[in-house]
């Protein structure tokens, strides 16, 4: 079978009403292939779990005129459409439970891409959230890794502009169809990514899909998906941006939050986080420690590497007794509670001020080590 065909196939059944990731994957297994699909059968096509009346009729009655409709429009547009088969597609990809089966491209996609690392957070963000958003993107970008971000207003430009002005590679995971551009205020900037080469617009969607809210929590899984880790900038209680985390958690990744105001709802999602057991970050070594070999080949910016402390060293009765604990080695949260006879929720408290003050480093799993 050709490439075109192959493409051919997998249109005919992604274009169908109701059929997502999960079902494709389904079907296809179910018949071997895409191709070996019994689309004009809707009664063997129901034996497959998930597969209703609607479903099959809406396979066994597309007018497959609308595939070439499809590809011209993909054409008109510039944009590759690849398969999970092709080589081309990102590996990080193939390894998450509901993969796209199809992505379109528009720009191009690297090697270089496989080291990634997604950032996201709130639309409705502050000056502070900007400014980080845009500071990390330029420490990334770099550093040599690709930021990933979902193209929207908010802390997503402002991480993809901050990697494009340090020259680093950029990938806007879309929730829309990539014959329009969202936001439309956006345009010029991803115009300027892709004709300088500098990284990609990406989605799982049909040319002609229209913005709407219900494919942005589908289109997360991508962004982490396509990431070692995703880092959490700002964020309210009910952001979108926990969903990426939640699907980062879920995929085997890293989740990163930046600490904001206790005070401000805007930072409570990315705090909830941390509280959980998020990597806290302040600098750029604090991602790249826990990337494994990936972020030991990685080159710090100069910026990052002497990093000052937020806060003075000056430490209570409390953090002393801590840090002092941490003196032979890396301990537990519970570790600490049974070392020093301190209750739970003043340990916690006490470590966390400990990380930003830069005596000490969080790492994945509530584990605790001394930073000088």
């Amino acid at each position: 079978m050709s490439r075109d065909e192959r493409v051919r196939s997998y249109l005919r059944l992604t274009l169908a009403d109701g059929v997502g990731a999960v079902l494709f994957a389904r079907l296809a297994k179910a018949f071997g292939e895409p191709a070996a699909v019994p689309v004009h059968s809707p009664s063997l096509l129901r034996k497959v779990e998930g597969i209703g009346e609607k479903t099959a009729r809406s396979i066994a009655d597309l007018d497959e005129s609308l595939i070439d409709e499809e590809l011209a429009e993909a054409a008109r547009c510039r944009v590759t459409i690849l398969t999970d088969q092709d080589d081309d597609y990102p590996a990080a990809l193939k390894t998450i439970f509901d993969r796209p089966p199809l992505l379109y491209v528009r720009g191009a996609l690297e090697s270089a891409d496989a080291i990634a690392l997604g950032v996201v957070g709130s639309r409705r963000c502050t000056h502070y959230g900007m400014e980080q958003a845009e500071r990390f993107g330029q420490l990334l970008g770099r550093a040599g890794l690709t930021v990933v971000s979902g193209g929207a207003r908010g802390i997503d430009t402002a991480a993809h502009r901050g990697s494009l002005t340090a020259d680093g590679r950029t990938i806007a995971v879309m929730g829309c169809g990539l014959s329009q551009t969202y936001p439309p205020e956006n345009h010029a900037f991803f115009e300027q990514v892709i004709e300088q080469g500098k990284g990609a617009l990406l989605s799982e969607l049909p040319m002609r899909t229209a913005v709407l809210g219900g494919n942005f929590p589908m289109r997360n899984r991508i962004i982490s998906g396509l990431s070692l880790g995703v880092l959490v900038v700002e964020a309210a209680r009910r952001s979108g941006s926990l969903i990426t985390a939640k699907e980062a958690a879920e995929q085997g990744r890293v989740v990163f939050a930046l600490p904001g105001r206790v005070d401000s709802p805007l930072s409570q999602g990315a705090n909830q986080l941390i509280r959980d057991g998020a990597i806290l970050v302040q600098n750029l070594d604090d991602i790249l420690e826990h990337l494994e070999h990936v972020g030991a080949k990685m080159t710090p910016a100069p910026e990052e590497i002497a990093p000052q402390p937020l806060l003075p060293l000056a430490l209570d009765g409390e953090e002393a007794a801590l840090a002092d604990a941490l003196t032979a080695g890396a301990l537990s949260l519970d570790e600490l509670v049974a070392k020093t006879r301190l209750p739970t929720a003043k340990v916690a408290a006490a470590m966390t001020m400990l990380v930003l003050k830069g005596v000490v480093k969080q790492k994945p799993g509530s584990v605790f080590s001394r930073a000088r």
